[in-house]
């Protein structure tokens, strides 16, 4: 991976910022496609019932925090403990699912040791489901990226037709 200096010089101060490189099938950076890779590796563990390999793309963090919302209920988990002990049933009596996810990525941002994703995902599967709008924030821990927040909505029949903002 090839880095890229830019060199300002003021007065006798010298800034030196690195350009973070690009990949070239993506256009997104590679600390960007390892967040798109945490993200839809921890949707598909969580599809397959695998909960060791879900559980390992959280930060297991107080701060941690899992949202979703549609137009029938709202459901959230504050902190990792509550997380795991909220999907505990989920893991022991779902059934693996072969859902074919499609995702809009509408934007990855990063920010030091955080970032923030933002996409429309669609899940197609023998169930009837809205397309959800989702965020997740991740955070790097110990060297690795993280998801701490996950926030979902199901989006209405009526905004489905209104142009992303």
């Amino acid at each position: 991976m090839k880095a890229l200096f830019n060199l300002l010089l003021l007065g006798t101060v010298v800034v030196c910022a690195q350009t973070p490189s690009k990949s070239k099938s993506t256009g997104t950076t590679g600390e960007e496609a390892a967040i798109r890779q945490l993200i839809e590796r921890e949707t598909k563990a969580f599809f397959e019932i695998d909960y060791n390999t879900w559980a390992s793309c959280w930060g297991h963090v107080p701060h941690a925090f899992w949202a979703f919302a549609d137009t029938t209920d709202v459901n959230y988990f504050s902190g990792w403990n509550e997380i795991n002990k909220g999907f505990a049933n989920y893991f022991k009596t779902s059934k693996p699912s072969t859902a074919k996810i499609e995702r809009d990525w509408l934007s990855v941002k990063v920010f030091g040791n955080g970032a923030y994703a933002r996409f429309i995902q669609r899940v197609h599967d023998d169930t009837i489901r809205p397309p959800q709008e989702e965020v997740r924030v991740l955070e790097k821990i110990n060297g690795q990226w993280k998801i701490v927040c996950v926030s979902v909505i199901a989006i209405e029949k009526d905004r489905e037709s209104r142009p992303v903002r």
